[in-house]
């Protein structure tokens, strides 16, 4: 195992933030996350708050990159 495998599982720094229209600066909402989370694939989300899109359809790849911000923010709560 790698000493340093979340910076090589993060990838390019920003992409979720631009799939979900949240500019930078600002937090990524822990609910509109979970909603992702709990969404099966293909169908679409609503925004449970004022910050990003209103409606996003919900792919493999957000939904893999919603999980890892999820566990990350939970790793970072533990600190």
């Amino acid at each position: 195992m790698t000493e340093k495998f979340i910076q090589k599982a993060i990838g390019k720094k920003g992409t979720t933030r631009r799939m979900l229209g949240i500019h930078k600066g600002e937090t990524i909402p822990f609910t509109l996350l979970e909603a992702i989370r709990a969404a099966p694939i293909g169908t679409q989300v609503r925004n449970p708050t004022q910050v990003g899109y209103r409606v996003m359809k919900v792919t493999r790849l957000l939904k893999r990159r919603a999980v890892l911000a999820l566990n990350l923010k939970r790793i970072g709560q533990g600190r």
